[in-house]
C-alpha cells in the first residue's frame, strides 16, 4: 500500500492582475462563487478525499484568508442571540470552521513560480508524499476530483496528476503529457511539455492543476533553476523525476471552470447558481428572459 496522502498545500499568493481594480481589496482567492469564496470549493475538495492538514502559502495583503477560517466569535454570538430564524445560517457558518491545528500559513515572499510555491510548504509537508490543488481551478463532479485522483494513487502509488482533454488545435495554450500505457481510470504518463508550438503536441490531455507528488520532487525543487518566465517551475522538478518514478493521468469526470480569468469566473458563478436549490429556477428564469 502507498503511504497515505495527508497533506496538501494550496498556494493563493497570486496578485490576482486579471481581477484589478477588485484585488486591491480582496484576494482573488476570496471572490465569490454565488454565496462562498471560490476558496472553500477548493478547500472543501481537499477534506472530501481525506487530506487533514492543509498547508496555505499566501503572500502580502491575505490576511483575510486566514480570518475567513477562524473563528468568528462576534458573528456566530450574533447569530445564535437571534435565535431559531439564524440557526440554519449559524450551524453553516460553524461547519466550516477546521480542525484546531489543521491549517498552516506560509509566506512566499516573492512571485518567483508555482514550484517556489510548493518549496515554500516543505517544512509543513515534512518527509511525506502530498496534494497541490491550484485554487484557480474550480472542480465540480459528482466525485471530487482531488478523490478521484486518490482512488488511483491507492491502486498504483507513484506520482498522479489530473488531466483533461482540449481541442487538439489549442494545445500550444496548455501544458500537455505523453500518454503510455492507458487503463480504464488512468494512464501512465512518459513526459510533460508547456506550450508546445501548434502540430508538436504529443496528445491533447493537458495539467488541470491538481497533483499528487512524492516528496522527493521538493529536493528537485531546492536546486531547480528558474525555468520558463523566469519563475522556478513546477513541471520541471516532475520531468526530472520522471525517469526514476511513475506518473499517471487521470482524466476528470466532471467540468473544470478556470477561475483564473473573467470568463470562467462568470462561467461558475452562473453554473453554480444553476445548481443552487434556493435560487437555480430564478436564475434559469433571467436567463431565459434575456436571451
Amino acid at each position: 500500500m502507498p503511504q497515505p496522502i495527508k497533506k496538501a498545500v494550496i498556494p493563493v499568493a497570486g496578485l490576482g492582475t486579471r481581477f484589478l481594480p477588485a484585488t486591491k481589496a480582496v484576494p482573488k482567492e476570496m471572490m465569490n462563487i454565488v454565496d462562498r469564496p471560490m476558496l472553500q470549493f477548493i478547500v472543501d475538495e481537499a477534506l472530501e478525499a481525506g487530506i487533514e492538514h492543509i498547508c496555505f502559502v499566501t503572500g502580502r495583503n491575505k490576511q483575510v484568508i486566514e480570518d475567513y477560517f477562524d473563528t468568528a466569535f462576534e458573528l456566530e454570538a450574533t447569530l445564535e442571540a437571534r435565535g431559531a430564524s439564524k440557526k440554519k445560517i449559524l450551524d453553516e457558518v460553524r461547519a466550516q470552521t477546521p480542525r484546531a491545528g489543521s491549517m498552516t500559513f506560509t509566506r512566499q515572499q516573492a512571485p518567483l513560480g508555482l514550484g517556489h510555491a510548493v518549496w515554500c510548504a516543505r517544512d509543513v509537508v515534512g518527509d511525506e508524499p502530498f496534494a497541490v490543488l491550484l485554487p484557480d481551478m474550480l472542480m465540480s463532479g459528482e466525485t471530487g476530483c482531488l478523490k478521484q485522483m486518490m482512488d488511483v494513487y491507492e491502486a498504483t502509488g507513484g506520482n498522479i496528476v489530473s488531466v483533461e482533454e482540449c481541442l487538439p488545435e489549442e494545445a500550444d495554450k496548455y501544458g500537455i503529457v505523453s500518454i503510455a500505457t492507458r487503463e480504464d481510470t488512468h494512464f501512465e504518463i512518459t513526459g510533460m511539455v508547456e506550450k508546445p508550438e501548434k502540430g508538436t503536441a504529443p496528445s491533447n490531455f493537458f495539467l488541470n492543476g491538481r497533483y499528487i507528488l512524492d516528496n522527493s520532487v521538493m529536493q528537485k525543487l531546492t536546486t531547480q533553476e528558474p525555468g520558463a518566465g523566469g519563475e522556478i517551475q513546477l513541471t520541471d522538478s516532475m520531468l526530472a523525476l520522471m525517469g526514476d518514478q511513475s506518473f499517471y493521468g487521470v482524466p476528470f469526470a466532471g467540468e473544470t471552470y478556470d477561475c483564473g480569468n473573467k470568463m470562467g469566473f462568470v462561467t461558475a458563478n452562473i453554473k453554480m447558481a444553476l445548481k443552487d436549490t434556493d435560487i437555480g429556477d430564478g436564475v434559469r428564469a433571467l436567463i431565459a428572459s434575456v436571451n
